[in-house]
């Protein structure tokens, strides 16, 4: 019986190390660049890969299954990957290190960071100037999976009052209250803090525009942790630049990285983070992929299967 070709696509490779499968039962192949997997895709049935060059799925011509090696998916649901293939994903990792981020940096506006360290800077004792509280802060959470809800956890034990907004509107225990998309504007005019949760599709697509721009307190925060490009950043940038928001907090772009020219750079009401909210770690993405693998080569069903159509 001639065994399946796994292919690793990642440039750390204590990915490729931590793969388990029983003796003999696999050929694993590994790349850490685009030249260095154009020879091998074509003979992959299966590959374990983050951001795979698009140009090369042409060639993938036997591959059966796509473990990603993380949450987000919209480099992967292109038209080249033939339709056959199944992909799957990598949740229940990035929920606890999305929440520190986004409580700790609700919590650097709280209590004045940035006022804190540039009178330090210039040794002024700024002693008039006093923080605030999250207790009693409104946090509105577009987009409720298990990152969602993980960032609500973490902000309700704080005192903060979550609400959320969600495809369906169903309710969830860790918000007091989830409205559909369609009333985003309704839960953001209560928001003193934004989280954007939402997958990339179609449908999510600059959803953050003008106009629910424009329904958010002056005072409030948007923080960005999805992709850039659910959030319409000229839009977002008219608004900066014309204090209509208290600011941003970015870690996610529409073109990454982030170009040095880009005005965002220049804005002091913008935070500027280089995609790490949600660090994929080999150690944590490593057991997800192997129980998959395992069923796989039992041909038992896969878990965390992505909807193509829906685009997660």
């Amino acid at each position: 019986m001639t065994r399946p070709t796994v292919l690793v696509y990642h440039a750390d490779p204590k990915y490729a190390a931590l793969v388990r499968a029983p003796r003999g039962r696999i050929v694993l192949r590994t790349a850490a660049t685009p030249s260095e997997a154009e020879p091998l895709v074509a003979e992959a049935d299966a590959l374990y890969a983050w951001q795979f060059p698009r140009h090369l799925w042409a060639k993938a011509a036997r591959l059966r299954w796509l473990q990603v090696m993380g949450a987000g998916v919209d480099w992967a649901l292109v038209p080249e990957l033939r339709p056959g293939v199944v992909v799957t994903r990598a949740p229940g990792v990035f929920g606890p290190w999305m929440a520190e981020y986004v409580v700790g940096w609700c919590a650097w506006v709280t209590q004045r960071m940035a006022a804190y360290l540039d009178a330090q800077r210039q040794r002024r004792w700024i002693d008039h100037v006093l923080p605030d509280r999250l207790g009693g802060k409104t946090l509105v959470i577009v987009g409720l999976g298990d990152i969602g809800r993980a960032i609500a956890r973490a902000a309700r034990a704080l005192g903060m009052r979550v609400l959320g907004v969600s495809r369906t509107g169903r309710p969830v225990r860790e918000a007091r209250r989830v409205w559909r998309v369609g009333a985003l504007r309704t839960a953001l005019r209560q928001a003193d803090f934004v989280v954007v949760l939402l997958p990339l599709t179609p449908e999510t697509r600059g959803i953050i525009d003008a106009g629910a721009l424009a329904a958010m307190k002056p005072t409030a925060w948007l923080l960005n942790v999805a992709r850039g490009a659910v959030v319409d950043e000229p839009a977002l940038l008219d608004a900066l630049r014309g204090r209509r928001l208290g600011g941003a907090i970015l870690d996610v772009f529409a073109t990454e990285p982030l170009p040095p020219h880009h005005p965002f750079w220049a804005l002091d009401n913008v935070v500027i983070t280089p995609h790490i909210s949600g660090p994929s770690t080999p150690e944590e993405i490593a057991p997800i992929f192997n129980d998959n693998l395992a069923r796989w080569l039992a041909g038992r069903p896969l878990r965390h299967v992505v909807d193509r159509k829906a685009g997660y």
